[in-house]
């Protein structure tokens, strides 16, 4: 899994323990459904911190929250 799969992977996470759909964080996080369906679809190479944020915001969690599961702490480092 990369960091891509990894964003994506915690999006549907959330989504499914939040009863919601990806059109439905997109609603009440104010990030478009086209950036989040290419979140989600692998499209988007860098989703930025912002997107996450908001994304969080939406989730009610901080970004600590989102990022702080086995599937981030197992990314490889990137910077070879």
């Amino acid at each position: 899994m990369n960091t891509q799969q990894a964003v994506a992977f915690r999006i549907r996470q959330l989504c499914k323990e939040k009863g919601l759909t990806p059109n439905g964080i997109s609603n009440l996080s104010a990030v478009p459904q086209g950036t989040v369906k290419s979140i989600l679809n692998g499209e988007s190479k860098n989703p930025g911190i912002l997107n996450i944020k908001k994304l969080c915001d939406g989730f009610e969690i901080t970004l600590g929250e989102f990022f702080s599961t086995p599937e981030f702490d197992a990314l490889e480092q990137e910077i070879k």
